[in-house]
């Protein structure tokens, strides 16, 4: 379990904890935000990122792991390809196999539109499995969409897209009624009233979860929603291309078999990006807790396309990933555990801030403890974190609760032979989530007629950081009406003859701006291979 420095520190937990459980740390002013969020915050570091040189977002800064992508060379020669040869004919060609792509194609197929999802590992495998807190919607008789909104426009530091926002928050109600129809299993009381918990940065308990299993549970729906209908799913196939028509309308995808490598064509009345995160990325060397293959791909097809980014250089590190043991370092640990009652407590065994301040407030708040307060606690194996005093939680709710609450939790931590019922455990932030995205309308579509985006590869609805809760919402949310709108303006669509000049168009923009690269993109999946030595 722990030793050594670790074991030392965690003794001056324990001996505070009577105390710190009394505590009710104090709010952060906003000009105590603003000031410790740029001395801390990742986003706020300037070298770390890149001005863009070329594309429709030319000009402005975006991470430089991620400048790299945008600005690389395509996978596919135009030249090469015959699109006259089509594999694949449907109304709505869905990119993206997780909650949002399977919530679009769910409605595309209730509208009557011929629908067919492509994933390049399996349908599923996506960061809304990951996902473990809740949802956000106002359906309580003390709360509304109004608060629901003005919480996430905070949140956000004002910048959400307003427009989306309160389609967000308005059609919240319904998102909920439409997963439980379906069969989620949200917690519920004896009487079947769905329990709500708070998270960082909301006023009232709008937080609906099926534990800490919320994603996967929610994911396991859509999945077997999906098959049941018998919507086609073509699994570990990548989208390395999108394709347009002669007029710049988006007519579909070149596909790459990742175990074949073969090349597919897929003709499409309209095409939905839902690609979800970029985490394995691994922007600032920072660990993720997003799953395999969150490589930006719906960000790089639809740039070179012509799509506009919106907020590209905002990211969200959670702030609780777990630091120890190495195991599963960058794990998540849901907000969930300091809603029902965890404190972040430093090596000195001090509560140093509100345990449901912001997830940016909260990552900087850690940061700053393991840098210039020097109060981290080092974890032996070159890292670095603090406390999340989780026997807080049974002190507060009584024997029980953990394993009722948060069980995934438990069980994550029994492995390695931490009981958090009775010991902390050690958390920093990972890297979790792409505040920013691909710009769109509040129907879902582009500045490129007949290109949707839904879930994660959006950006606006979460402006400049995004609220616990939010972005289950927004996959159920954006992703249904980007299925029912793509549905609809399909049946007005003649797709024309399918073209790549985009690809040689932006080629040719690189090359006059003197950008020579050696990478193609999109990534497609991370590699974690070593150099290899010669002995």
């Amino acid at each position: 379990m722990y030793s050594g420095e670790i074991l030392k520190s965690m003794k001056k937990v324990e001996a505070a904890r009577a105390k710190n459980v009394q505590l009710e740390p104090r709010r952060m002013t906003a000009e105590e935000k603003d000031t410790l969020l740029a001395t801390y915050h990742p986003d706020y570091k300037q070298d770390q990122f890149a001005v863009l040189q070329v594309g429709p977002n030319k000009g402005e800064k975006v991470p430089t792991e991620l400048a790299a992508l945008l600005q690389a060379n395509s996978r596919v020669n135009p030249d090469k390809l015959d699109l006259s040869k089509v594999d694949y004919d449907v109304d709505v060609l869905v990119i993206g196999g997780g909650g949002a792509g399977s919530s679009a194609a769910i409605e595309a197929d209730e509208a009557g539109a011929k629908v067919m999802i492509v994933t390049k590992l399996r349908i599923g495998d996506a960061n809304t499995m990951m996902a473990e807190g809740g949802i956000q919607a106002a359906d309580k008789p003390n709360d509304s969409p109004a608060i629901h909104y003005l919480d996430a426009m905070g949140g956000g530091h004002f910048t959400n897209k307003p427009e989306l926002l309160s389609k967000l928050v308005l059609e919240a109600p319904s998102a909920i009624q439409w997963l439980n129809n379906l069969g989620v299993e949200f917690d519920k009381a004896p009487d079947g009233t769905m329990i709500t918990t708070h998270g960082g940065g909301t006023s009232r308990k709008r937080m609906h979860a099926a534990k800490d299993y919320s994603g996967a549970e929610i994911m396991r729906t859509l999945r077997d929603e999906v098959l049941n209908r018998q919507i086609p799913v073509v699994d570990f196939t990548a989208a390395i291309e999108l394709i347009l028509d002669e007029q710049g309308k988006a007519a579909g995808a070149v596909l790459l078999n990742m175990e074949t490598q073969e090349i597919k064509i897929a003709r499409a009345k309209t095409v939905i990006i839902a690609t979800g995160g970029a985490g394995r990325l691994h922007y600032q060397g920072f660990p993720t807790s997003n799953h395999y293959g969150a490589t930006a791909d719906g960000l790089i097809l639809g740039y070179r396309a012509g799509a506009k980014l919106l907020y590209a250089d905002t990211l969200q590190y959670h702030p609780t990933g777990v630091a120890y043991p190495e195991q599963i370092f960058g794990a998540l640990v849901t907000e969930k555990v300091r809603s029902v009652g965890a404190m972040l407590i430093n090596s000195e065994g001090e509560a140093f801030m509100h345990p449901l301040e912001t997830r940016d407030v909260s990552a900087a708040s850690i940061i700053r403890e393991c840098s210039t307060n020097g109060k981290g606690v080092h974890t032996g194996n070159g890292g670095v974190g603090v406390w999340l005093d989780t026997p807080m939680i049974e002190m507060k709710g009584g024997a029980g609760t953990i394993e009722k609450r948060i069980p995934a939790m438990m069980r994550m931590f029994a492995k390695y032979d931490i009981d958090i019922r009775k010991v902390p455990i050690l958390v920093y932030p990972t890297l979790h989530y792409q505040n920013g995205g691909l710009e769109i309308t509040p129907d879902g579509m582009t500045g490129i007629e007949n290109l949707f985006v839904a879930g994660e590869a959006v950006g606006g609805i979460h402006g400049r950081n995004r609220l616990m809760g939010n972005s289950l919402l927004d996959i159920i949310v954006f992703g249904r009406s980007a299925g029912k709108n793509a549905a609809a303006k399909s049946h007005d669509v003649k797709v024309g003859e399918l073209t790549l000049s985009h690809v040689k168009k932006f080629a040719k923009e690189m090359e006059e701006a003197g950008i020579h690269s050696e990478i193609v993109s999109p990534k497609l999946l991370p590699d974690y291979r070593r150099p290899r030595t010669t002995l």
